[in-house]
């Protein structure tokens, strides 16, 4: 069976979203509050129908999934099944039962059994997987955030539950404890105290002795009501202990919400500072690109030569007047000299005008490169005075922020310890167990209720005390009706040992026919999840679950880390899978590797993909982590945003 297709018109916190799966591995990913956990619920929801009962919880599934903003409340699923056969389910959850439509649309629904508590029946006959098989195997369901010890007991005793009777949720040995239980409770034993057989035994004496000897009842009058004052004190005593924790779990709830406020602060002052870091980086980047601005030097060749010319035409005046002054006799050269010192002089006077002109046009050529750079030098001044502006204003604002959070600890510190001092005046209480109150407070409570309910029982016996010593006659007609009381609690008595004994039986044959082969495939599954290093898995009465490492030690699962366990239950839960159903099932993992390391997550992926291609895989997850494993094995997946 695969399911192809979701239409949520509205259910719960999710409003006209249409879902597209894909045959084998889908992601649904999404952060925590997102819509998986409802998502989860409407697939489980279209399939067998929504809850209106309490069960004993303050809403009821109906009321908690309804949404509040639309009077809509609906959804369709479709689905195809191995033989190719594909439905259509359209579910309105205000009404019991739903719309079925095979690939022609159809109206099938009444072609299925009507339930009159559960209503259509048409998966759990399409499939042969009724509701709570679904989920004790199919739909590995999300677990808390942290396992303590007590919460890892009850996951190997769905270990246990699941090998020996098929349902995680069912345990032969507690079943045998609660029909124990409600045989003590109903009828009791030769040693018990309190119970219906006892007691009717005790009123058969006490009426005996009442006939004969009417004195020691105003005895027992005196000792009950001794009893009830006892117990009134202890009552006086719980209830103060009650009013302390009460009061204690309101500072607790003030602390935690004042807390969330520090946090808040907190956060706007890690936001400032990555503003100022930011800016740093900035101003960093425009000083260096300032440092490296640079006026432009003076480099002109043509200078250089001119002056070169200059030098080499005073040379020759220099010659040719030294010459002149020498061949002054000589007419003719005395003229050719001076002639060419005049030449001379004349071609160094125009070359000086031309070169004095060349330096002012170059002078205003580099005055204009220089303005230039100090305008791009001051620009980039100004934006760094800027940026030290704001961070010296982000600085200020942090550090006041650094005052406001510790002004708000050093507050709700001394306010804490205030209140809790006051209260521990107020109320002067003994043995109270600080360090959970929510569980001492449970205690309490039952306790005041217990011995509210011991009162009353007295307070019955009292009064029941005057009318036997006025009504002597009536009493050997009760005794009689004691005795036949007596007779139906042990016919009651043969018929629960009779049951207990057909459920051992079954236990039994569940123990030597199925349990090995689920013990078998859990073995097997194991030692491919974990590469060897755990390979047989046996589950037994006296030890509980033992697994084999691979040097042939046996150990008692409890020493086995959350994640092993983890394995254990998953790796159990998926080879049910094959035990279930003729069909391929599909596999729904709701946060089922939150205590996987990276191998453990990988070895179960890649086992995931190899040993149930055939199955159309569900992961609900709120990280990167399945995902970015699924792509490094090159394992094809679709991703589904929330």
């Amino acid at each position: 069976m695969k399911i192809d297709k979701l239409q949520i018109n509205a259910f719960g916190n999710i409003e006209n979203r249409e879902i597209e799966l894909s045959e084998n591995i889908n992601i649904i990913y999404g952060k925590n509050e997102t819509g998986k956990s409802t998502l989860l619920k409407f697939i489980i929801d279209s399939l067998y129908g929504i809850s209106k009962n309490k069960k004993g919880r303050e809403f009821s599934d109906y009321d908690r999934y309804k949404p509040w903003k639309t009077e809509e409340f609906s959804g369709k699923i479709t689905y195809t099944l191995d033989n190719g056969n594909k439905y259509e389910v359209f579910r309105d959850f205000n009404k019991k039962n739903p719309k079925i439509y095979d690939k022609e649309l159809n109206d099938i629904s009444k072609e299925y059994t009507i339930d009159r508590t559960y209503g259509n029946q048409f998966f759990t006959e399409q499939t042969k997987i009724d509701e709570a098989t679904f989920l004790s195997t199919l739909v590995s369901m999300q677990q808390e955030v942290k396992l303590g010890k007590q919460e890892q007991n009850v996951l190997l005793q769905k270990l246990a539950n699941l090998a020996g009777t098929g349902e995680d949720n069912v345990s032969y040995r507690k079943a045998i404890e609660k029909i124990n239980k409600k045989q003590i409770e109903e009828i009791g034993t030769l040693r018990s105290q309190g119970r219906p057989i006892n007691i009717v035994k005790e009123d058969k004496f006490k009426l005996q002795d009442e006939i004969g000897q009417l004195e020691e009842y105003k005895e027992k009058q005196y000792e009950i009501e001794a009893l009830k004052q006892s117990i009134e004190k202890r009552i006086e005593q719980n209830e103060q202990k009650l009013e302390l924790i009460k009061e204690l779990k309101r500072i607790e709830e003030t602390e935690k919400i004042e807390k969330q406020k520090i946090a808040l602060n907190e956060n706007l002052l890690s936001e400032n500072n990555e503003k100022i870091e930011k800016l740093k980086l900035s101003k960093k980047e425009i000083e260096s690109k300032l440092n490296k601005i640079e006026i432009p030097k003076e480099v002109n060749r043509k200078v250089k030569r001119n002056n070169l010319g200059n030098i080499i035409r005073s040379i020759i005046i220099v010659i040719a007047m030294i010459l002149a002054i020498i061949l002054r006799n000589n007419t003719i050269t005395l003229i050719i000299f001076t002639t060419i010192s005049l030449l001379a002089i004349l071609s160094l006077i125009i070359s000086n005008v031309k070169t004095r002109k060349e330096r002012a046009k170059r002078d205003r050529s580099r005055q204009e490169e220089i303005r230039k750079v100090n305008n791009e030098k001051e620009e980039l001044q100004s934006e760094i005075d800027k940026i030290t502006s704001q961070i010296e204003l982000l600085i200020k604002n942090s550090d006041e922020q650094v005052n406001i959070i510790e002004n708000l600890e050093n507050l709700l510190k001394i306010e804490v310890k205030r209140q809790k001092d006051d209260i521990f005046k107020k109320y002067v209480v003994e043995k109270v167990d600080y360090s959970n109150i929510d569980l001492e407070l449970d205690q309490i409570q039952s306790d005041i209720n217990k011995n509210k309910l011991e009162i009353h029982s007295l307070e019955l016996d009292r009064n029941n005390i005057l009318p036997k010593l006025e009504k002597l006659a009536e009493k050997e007609e009760k005794l009689e009706a004691l005795k036949e009381k007596e007779q139906e609690l042990l016919k009651l008595n043969n018929a629960i040992e009779l049951a207990k004994q057909v459920l051992e039986d079954a236990y039994i044959r569940m123990k030597e026919n199925v349990t090995p082969k689920f013990t078998n495939n859990l073995s097997r599954n194991i030692e491919n999840i974990s590469r060897g290093k755990y390979k047989n898995v046996r589950i037994n009465d006296e030890e509980g679950i033992i697994v084999e490492k691979d040097n042939g030690e046996y150990i008692s699962s409890e020493k086995l880390s959350i994640g092993t366990i983890e394995q254990l239950y998953i790796s159990l839960r998926l080879g049910a899978t094959k035990e279930l159903s003729e069909e391929t099932m599909p596999i729904i993992l709701d946060e089922a590797f939150a205590y996987y390391d990276d191998d453990r997550l990988t070895n179960i992926l890649k086992y995931i993909n190899e040993e149930f291609r055939k199955h159309q895989i569900i992961i609900f997850t709120c990280t990167n982590r399945e995902r970015d494993i699924l792509e490094n094995l090159k394992i094809d997946y679709k991703n589904i945003e929330m």
